[in-house]
């Protein structure tokens, strides 16, 4: 049984694993936990590709440098393989004695001590934990060192108990929870981009498609004035000039929305540049980007930060009639901040709970909530809006 200071650190991780909702961060977490939990020198988590490999293999107790140094992705083999072929637990005094044991890569630290554990979904394999080398209860692991605290290398025995054991598959039951919970929430994340790639294609239809027809029969109407009225006919024509622009306007705004962002590459600063200046040259309203922090909060959090400032810009541009709208990406403490600022008509924030749909206000809520962050909406009607949301960094 654990005891009182082990209820704690269990209580701790649990607490840490369902705090956490981004699938990446979930697996960090918990074989961080892991870790701390069994004072492990070495822990790991990997995620099977169902091709042999790993689809994500995350460590703890190794520095970032000591990691690369070691190469590729372990593949399934030995010891990790029996486990994850029989999602059964493995504890081992000595891993290098192991009859299964295929060895390391050159870089790789000696370990003797293992404790291995599936994480299950029912019959379905999520992951393993892998842990090494049992410290002392005197010391702690201390992360990128692969020694206690105290320093020097532990003497004696290094495998795990009976205890530590059950302690991980408690661990295990919960970090399957939150796991699954984390990837129903990046599958509604998905849906989410679905029903915004479905908007985006009736607001091509409604604004576009019906401007397109309108200037077609405009168009006619011109026609047919040109020898019977030809000042009616010269008005009418200029009436097809302003669908036309309009209508292109609406095209470029299209685009821009179903334009990949190079977030990978280029990184949330250089996408909401780019993206300002194609708005900025596509509508009379001036578009402006100001990054005064270029750090990155992390992938899920700049993917939500772009799709918020997407959002903010199109109901400003579309709805709000203003002649500036100002973007800035900046640092507040340990968070990032985006602002997006305009001067147009604004509204009653009060009055708008019917419209929040039609305008996106639900959305942009949901995916700052989906990453840990916040959003707060600043309006009044003729003092324009100020849309900024919050995330945290790390």
């Amino acid at each position: 049984m654990a005891t009182g200071t082990g209820l704690a650190a269990i209580s701790d991780a649990l607490l840490a694993m369902n705090s956490t909702r981004q699938v990446r961060d979930v697996l960090q977490t918990i074989v961080g936990s892991a870790r701390e939990l069994l004072n492990a020198r070495y822990a790991a988590l990997g995620v099977p590709d169902g091709a042999g490999g790993f689809a994500q293999f995350l460590v703890s107790g190794m520095s970032e440098r000591q990691w690369r140094a070691i190469g590729p992705l372990p593949r399934q083999h030995g010891l990790l393989a029996a486990m994850l072929r029989q999602a059964e637990p493995e504890r081992v005094a000595d891993i290098r004695r192991d009859p299964r044991f295929e060895g390391w890569p050159d870089a790789h630290p000696e370990m003797r001590g293992f404790l291995g554990m599936p994480i299950l979904d029912g019959e379905r394999v999520l992951g393993a934990l892998f842990l090494a080398d049992k410290l002392p209860d005197r010391t702690r692991p201390r992360e990128g060192t692969g020694t206690e605290a105290g320093g020097g290398r532990t003497r004696g025995d290094t495998s795990f108990t009976e205890e530590d054991e059950e302690l991980l598959r408690l661990l295990a039951r919960h970090a399957a929870i939150a796991l699954t919970n984390a990837h129903l929430l990046e599958r509604s994340r998905e849906l989410s981009i679905a029903e915004e790639r479905a908007r985006i294609a009736r607001e091509l239809h409604d604004a576009v498609a019906q401007k397109l027809f309108s200037l077609r029969l405009t168009a006619r109407a011109a026609a047919g004035l040109l020898t019977r009225d030809p000042a009616r006919a010269a008005a009418e024509l200029s009436e097809v000039t302003r669908l036309a622009a309009e209508a292109a306007d609406e095209l470029r705004a299209v685009v821009v929305e179903l334009r990949p962002a190079a977030l990978e590459e280029d990184g949330l600063a250089a996408v909401l540049d780019a993206e300002t200046r194609v708005l900025d040259r596509a509508h009379p309203a001036r578009v402006a980007f100001t990054c005064r922090e270029p750090g990155s909060p992390g992938p899920d959090r700049e993917e939500a930060l772009l799709q918020v400032a997407r959002e903010a810009l199109h109901n400003a541009l579309r709805h709000a009639s203003p002649t500036r709208v100002d973007v800035t990406l900046d640092r507040r403490g340990a968070r990032t901040v985006l602002r997006v600022v305009d001067d147009g008509i604004g509204f009653d924030p009060d009055s708008v709970r019917r419209a929040g749909r039609r305008l996106g206000l639900v959305s942009m809520r949901d995916r700052a909530q989906a990453v840990g962050g916040n959003l707060n909406i600043t309006s009044a009607p003729g003092r324009g809006t100020v849309v900024e949301m919050e995330v945290p960094r790390g």
